[in-house]
């Protein structure tokens, strides 16, 4: 019979007491300089006494229980889901979460993937979040966003392309994407442009906004707008070039630059001249796009808000149950480059 190796029992969990104690302060200094409170006057030595002692005791402030004396959490919740995530996302969230961390806000990504709308509230609000910051892909519902504000959620802000009622929002219209690539094209002289719709469900919350954009760019200008399903792989690529010649265009907007990449490898191979035959752009100004032989256009978004976003968020909690708020967040531009 197996046993496990003898391990030294671990003392005490400290508390703000033991910190007060070491440090030769009040309670409520321990508190105020944990807690980064500048309301009240302490000196510099005497904060540095506090923190040295709460470091050599391992103490942590307990989020709940701050919770509990603030009367809501300093909790935000960032909603997440499996889909692939360009630049720009990973600039937003990383700049929101530091943002939050400054402001002493815990900002928490909680995984959504697989659950109704309803049913992700539920699941959001049994964490008492003081805000969250929800993604466009879990359709939230006004049941759903009544739930969150009754569990104590002083702030409901959706992130996807259009508001939804009874919730700030920001906004990120991908209609815009496929309005700038498509203005560009037909700039360049092409009127048969392809729009690359990936196939499958995951990114269709951005690929028909941008295909509606495309669509209305090309309005008026003579101009022919062909979608293109396409999967993310190799033969789906090779089978779309191989039909290249017979559809006709000459120009094509590939959804963002990974899927421009993969199709613009295919069109070399089966023997088309990118950009002399057919003009390519895509989105999101990947590094690799520039590695490529053309080099590849774009489209490259940047937010739009010139507050931060963690400021933004920081006043909603603080200033509740005014009317919903709505910010444009994507301001997207063409960079020209060989391909096109």
């Amino acid at each position: 019979m197996s046993q496990l190796p003898n391990q030294p029992l671990e003392g005490p969990v400290p508390t703000s007491a033991d910190v007060a104690r070491l440090a030769g302060v009040s309670r409520a200094t321990v508190s105020y300089v944990l807690n980064g409170n500048t309301s009240v006057r302490i000196s510099e030595p005497t904060r540095r006494r506090v923190r040295a002692a709460a470091a050599e005791l391992g103490y942590v402030p307990h989020a709940a229980a701050r919770s509990l004396r603030a009367g809501h959490s300093r909790l935000v919740l960032l909603p997440t889901v499996n889909l692939p995530a360009g630049p720009l996302h990973h600039r937003f969230l990383g700049e929101l979460e530091s943002g939050l961390r400054a402001l002493d806000y815990t900002a928490v990504q909680y995984g959504s993937t697989g659950l109704g709308a309803d049913e992700a509230a539920h699941a959001w609000a049994e964490l008492r979040p003081v805000a969250v910051v929800a993604p466009s892909t879990v359709a939230l519902t006004p049941q759903g966003i009544s739930v969150l504000r009754r569990s104590g959620a002083r702030a409901v802000i959706t992130l996807g392309p259009r508001p939804v009622p009874g919730a700030h929002a920001l906004v990120m219209d991908q209609r815009e994407v496929g309005a700038r690539a498509v203005g560009h094209l037909l700039a360049r002289g092409r009127r048969r442009i392809g729009v690359v719709v990936p196939e499958g469900p995951a990114l269709g919350p951005f690929a028909e906004p941008r295909l509606a954009g495309a669509r209305h760019a090309a309005h008026g200008h003579g101009a022919h707008i062909e979608p293109l399903p396409l999967r993310y792989e190799e033969e789906s690529a090779a089978r779309l070039a191989a039909a290249w010649h017979g559809l006709g265009l000459d120009a094509v907007f590939a959804y963002d630059d990974e899927y421009a990449m993969l199709l613009m490898r295919a069109l070399q191979d089966a023997g088309v001249d990118v950009p002399r035959e057919t003009a390519l752009i895509g989105a999101d100004d990947l590094m690799t796009g520039r590695l490529l032989r053309p080099r590849l256009s774009t489209v490259r978004l940047e937010p739009a808000t010139a507050q931060p976003l963690a400021d933004l968020v920081d006043r909603l909690v603080r200033c509740p149950g005014g009317a919903a708020e709505h910010h444009e967040l994507l301001r997207a531009t063409v960079v020209h480059r060989e391909s096109s």
